[in-house]
Order: structure tokens, then sequence, then C-alpha cells
């Protein structure tokens, strides 16, 4: 695909993120895709098969898209616990950011049971969220500043809290800067004081 197409794809795609955000998922047609792209339905119909396949690609682009920028920021750093701090100060990116994300993210979990595409594709991004995980962990335990029998269970773990936590600060439909930070600090501190306590049964 060219440098263009890939643009113009990308903008539906982004379109598509602002239109279930507001919208819902099963609120939204092909029709507000392109009135929120600024583009003609026919250009939506031009890159994707249909609605579903508009959704399937937004999923894909997405999550992959939250993975590469946590790969990152935890890159830029040397120890496991900056390494941390990193992997959740980009998964907390601002209250707006999360709040839209999350809010098409539910939107798709709630189809993940009966789709396997779907499915497959939240698998991809938690494995790629487990595999950053088990580096932070790692390191820890070679630093010996945490105590991770279970590599696997602790990288799991990290992303079911820092998951949780987004969910929860969510629920409480609150974008205040002052709330966000106080779920971010919270999971932070949680998590560390998981790794560093964990010990061997």
């Amino acid at each position: 695909m060219g440098r263009v197409a890939e643009q113009r794809k990308n903008q539906i795609l982004r379109a598509t993120l602002n239109a279930i955000a507001d919208k819902g998922y099963d609120a939204v047609t092909l029709q507000d895709i392109a009135d929120y792209a600024d583009v003609s339905k026919g250009v939506t119909n031009y890159y994707f098969e249909n609605k579903d396949d508009v959704f399937y690609h937004l999923f894909e682009w997405l999550t992959e898209k939250i993975y590469q920028n946590e790969h990152e920021a935890i890159e830029k750093e040397t120890s496991a616990v900056n390494k941390l701090k990193a992997y959740v100060n980009d998964a907390f990116t601002s209250p707006k950011a999360n709040k839209r994300f999350f809010r098409v993210y539910l939107d798709f979990l709630s189809r993940a049971s009966r789709n396997t595409r779907l499915r497959e594709i939240n698998l991809k991004f938690y494995e790629n969220c487990w595999s950053l995980g088990r580096e932070i962990v790692l390191l820890g335990n070679q630093e010996g500043v945490f105590s991770v029998v279970d590599v696997d269970q602790a990288a799991a773990a990290i992303r079911a809290m820092i998951d949780g936590s987004l969910i929860q600060w969510l629920m409480r439909d609150d974008e205040s800067i002052e709330l966000h930070q106080f779920y971010r600090d919270t999971c932070y501190q949680t998590i560390l004081g998981y790794l560093t306590n964990r010990i061997s049964d």
C-alpha cells in the first residue's frame, strides 16, 4: 500500500475510533464514519469491505499502536523500576485519550466472546503486553529488586492491574487530572509492591 493510501486508511480508522467513542459500536454506520473522516462513503468502501471490516482493522490498528507506544516508552529506560513506571505512565496517557480508547475497547470486548477474529486480535494484544511485563520482571529479578518466581503470572498480573485500574477510573466518570493521576499512581505502587514482595510458596 502506498503512503497516500496508508494515510487515508489511517484517517478513516481514527475517524471510526472517534465515531464509536461518541455514538457506541451498534449505532455507528458507514456514513457516520465517512462524515467523521470528512470523506465520501465511497472512499470508505474502497478501503474496507464493510462496516465489520472497518471495526476489525480499527481494533488491530489501535491495539498495535498502543503496544508500540508502550514498548518505546520502556525501551528508553534502563532499570526495571523505571521501565515499570514508564509502562504504567504510558498506559495512563491522559484522561481524554484513555476515556476514548476504553469506551471503544469495552464495546469490542463485549463482542469478542462470540467473534473469533476479535478474540485473536485481543489475544495478540495481550501477548504483546505480557512480553513487556516479562521483560520488566526478568530485569528486576536480575537486578535483585524483584522476587518473582512465576514470571508469566507476574506479567499477566501487571496488565490486569493496569487495565483494571483504568476501567475503574473510567466508571468514576470524572476526567479530572487529579483522579486520573490518583489511579495511575495507585496502580504503579500496587504493582511495585506486588513485584518486590512476591515470594515463592
